[in-house]
This record gives C-alpha cells, structure tokens and sequence, in this order.
C-alpha cells in the first residue's frame, strides 16, 4: 500500500510536500523531485505552515528537515502527527547532517524513517516507504 492507503504502484505519481526553512534547498529539491516523477504539491518554512499545508494538500508524504531554524524537525513531525492526523508512514526526515548523528531521535519520532539530503530522490523516498509498509529497517541509504 501506498502511504495514505493507497496502492503503491510505481506508475502513480507521488505527491510530496517539502518542508525546509532555506529557499535554496526547496527549490533545488523541487527541480530534482519534479525531475524523477514526484509531484511537488507545496512547500513550507515552518511548523505552523507545515500544518495549515498538509490540511490543505493532503500529501503522499512529506518531507521535514531535522533542523529549521528555530524548529526542531522533530517536533515538527510530532506535531503533524498528534495535531494534523498524519500517519507516520507519510512523513519522513531529511538533513544534511549524518544519520548517526540523530539515530535515537529518529528511532523515537513518528516518522518513517530518515534521507540525507545528497541521497534525496524519488527512488530513495519509495524505497524507504517501502521497507517502512515491509515493517523492514527505515533509515535511508547509508554512506551519505
């Protein structure tokens, strides 16, 4: 099944919401996400803007950067959980910092897992929901 109860099939178009507070990276990673067949509904800098545009655009899966400026991705993803209703399957963290870095904060969070920002792709997002719907490992690739 697709996150959201929807079949998974690789022929259907991914709708993604991407949640970072630098400019820069949303609009690299919505070329590069477009690019591989992803439809990138909307994007946002904060908790608060994260929350009204999943409401609004009920995503496949969104994507939350662990460190927004003044925000924990963390808290973020709690909060998109408790508050928005969304099921941990959709939500994923992403950083550029190194996964060992924040290995317990990911295993406790709701989020499905956990993609380097240089390993991000749309091949990367299926496969980590995959392994997370196969109850397998959910961290994403490793070596980035």
């Amino acid at each position: 099944m697709r996150a959201g109860g929807r079949p998974c099939d690789p022929g259907l178009v991914l709708r993604c919401l991407i949640v970072d507070d630098s400019p820069r990276f949303l609009a690299a990673a919505r070329g590069l996400l477009e690019r591989e067949g992803v439809a990138v509904v909307g994007v946002a800098s904060t908790g608060a803007e994260a929350v009204r545009r999943i409401e609004e655009l009920r995503p496949d899966v969104t994507l939350v950067d662990i460190d927004l400026g003044g925000e924990s991705g963390f808290e973020v993803v709690r909060r998109l959980h408790r508050d928005a209703g969304v099921a941990a399957a959709r939500l994923i963290l992403i950083s550029t910092h190194a996964e060992e870095d924040y290995a317990e904060l990911i295993a406790a969070s709701p989020a499905a897992g956990f993609l380097s920002k240089t390993a991000l792709g749309a091949g990367a997002i299926r496969d980590l929901l995959g392994r997370h719907a196969n109850g397998d490992p959910v961290s994403g690739p490793r070596g980035t």
